[in-house]
């Protein structure tokens, strides 16, 4: 089916959404928009245009209805978060264009890479170095890492070792865009969707704080499951510690770019996560490191333009913001939650594992964290907290599990298909180690992040 005729599910969704009467205690301006609103994540979800282009005629569409005012749809595209990751792309091109995030990569190799096991938690060290700096985990995946984890793979001769760095790094990759808001496009907006139903204001160093324990657990533990799960032929990689050597004598020494980079971020992370006691919110502190390396000629203004993931993401993130707060206003959040909880009955914490179980394992029918946050997130925190959940706890959670969900299969997310597509797994191996350590991490990270949170003052 051509991508052109996939718009008919988008449409027959919403039409037939539309025709319905609204519900008692619905407003018909809130019904509109709702049909609009599943009509635009149908569209995403079977990817009947591109993303941006599908939220554009969403917008539209809620428009023509009257569901919104020109007003209300501009509104998404002032929102602060919008503008922190369109930052937070282009340090994601800084440094992928100056090479940074190959030499951290290799550095770690020549220093762990010895032995096989080794090597796979040496390539996980490497992406943790940059992955708070790069919100695209797909252009971290794609441009950073899987061209280093494809070289070793093929000097270590491939084969099961090949499929065991390919699975590892692909496992790292999303527990390290569960960690740092910073790490991927769906936690800030899954923060600014907590902030918009139950009004919470969850900072770069609250999630980080959250996330640090369960993330190191399950770094170090997922590794090692992978290792056993798709034991590579050997034991040791000295071909891989070697080529490292070769890489980083091709590349020479650091750059001036590379250099003023490698200060300009960490300074960005340190502003990020001492927000409590500065004045300076994540967008001005993004801003401050965009104006550095712009000043510094780290990147050029035609590099910021450039730039396409950056405005890519203003519109189609932008827009579902000023979708999803227009759906909250219109009480439509307010209802689902009522509507669902009038149903669920028991403790709260029993309530809060159900939803969350529930809404890690829907992920196996998206091909989209987005499509899958922006469709589940409000309504499952809303429903939680009416349950009587913590509203902190069960909003980082699901915002959690809004990217440990991807771990499961091949098509779950940007990165999957570029490290299936290496070819060194089969379909059936990549979903039962996928199926095996999604049950790692839900253990993990219900498990020692539900004591970690008690800890820490998150419930």
């Amino acid at each position: 089916m051509s991508r052109q005729a996939r718009l008919i599910v988008p449409v027959a969704l919403g039409l037939g959404i539309a025709l319905i009467p609204a519900p008692a205690g619905v407003q018909p301006q809130g019904w509109r928009l709702f049909a609009v609103f599943a009509a635009t994540i149908a569209g995403m979800m079977v990817q009947a245009l591109d993303a941006g282009a599908v939220v554009l005629l969403g917008l539209v569409a809620a428009l023509l209805t009257g569901a919104m005012s020109a007003q209300a749809v501009l509104g998404g595209f002032s929102n602060s978060v919008v503008w922190l990751i369109v930052a937070a792309f282009l340090f994601s091109q800084a440094v992928s264009d100056t090479g940074l995030g190959k030499r951290v990569a290799f550095w770690f190799i020549r220093a762990f890479g010895r032995r096989t096991l080794g090597l796979g938690y040496a390539l996980t060290m490497s992406e943790l170095v940059i992955a708070p700096a790069v919100p695209a985990n797909t252009a971290r995946a794609g441009a950073i890492m899987f061209p280093v984890v494809s070289s070793i793979a093929k000097v270590c001769g491939g084969g099961r070792l090949g499929g065991f760095l390919m699975m590892n790094q692909f496992h790292a990759t999303i527990i390290l865009s569960a960690m740092f808001l910073t790490a991927t496009t769906t936690n800030p907006l899954a923060a600014e969707l907590a902030e918009k139903t139950v009004g919470l204001k969850i900072s770069w160093g609250l999630w980080a704080a959250a996330g640090a324990l369960p993330g190191v657990v399950s770094l170090a533990f997922t590794t090692w499951l992978v290792y056993r799960l798709h034991r590579p032929e050997r034991a040791d990689s000295g071909e891989a510690w070697a080529e490292a050597g070769r890489q980083l004598q091709a590349m020479g020494p650091m750059g001036r770019n590379e250099k003023a980079l490698a200060g300009i971020l960490p300074a960005c992370l340190v502003l990020w996560a001492s927000g409590q006691w500065h004045r300076l919110d994540p967008t001005t502190v993004a801003f401050l490191g965009l104006a550095a390396m712009l000043v510094g000629q780290v990147m050029s203004w035609q590099d910021v333009l450039g730039t396409r993931g950056a405005w890519d993401s203003l519109v189609w993130f932008g827009g579902l913001i000023g979708m999803a707060d227009w759906l909250g206003r219109l009480g439509m959040t307010s209802w689902f939650a009522k509507a669902v909880g009038a149903r669920v009955s028991g403790s709260w914490m029993w309530i809060l594992v159900v939803l969350a179980l529930a809404y890690f394992y829907s992920h196996y029918a998206f091909a989209s964290m987005t499509a899958h946050v922006t469709a589940m997130y409000a309504p499952f925190l809303a429903t939680a907290v009416a349950a009587g959940a913590p509203p902190l706890l069960a909003a980082l959670v699901l915002g959690f599990f809004s990217t440990l969900n991807a771990a499961m299969t091949h098509y779950s997310t940007g990165p999957a298909p570029i490290y299936f597509g290496g070819g060194y797994v089969d379909q059936a191996t990549w979903w039962k180690v996928g199926f095996v350590v999604s049950v790692a991490h839900i253990v993990i990270w219900l498990g020692v992040g539900g004591v970690w949170w008690r800890v820490i003052g998150v419930w």
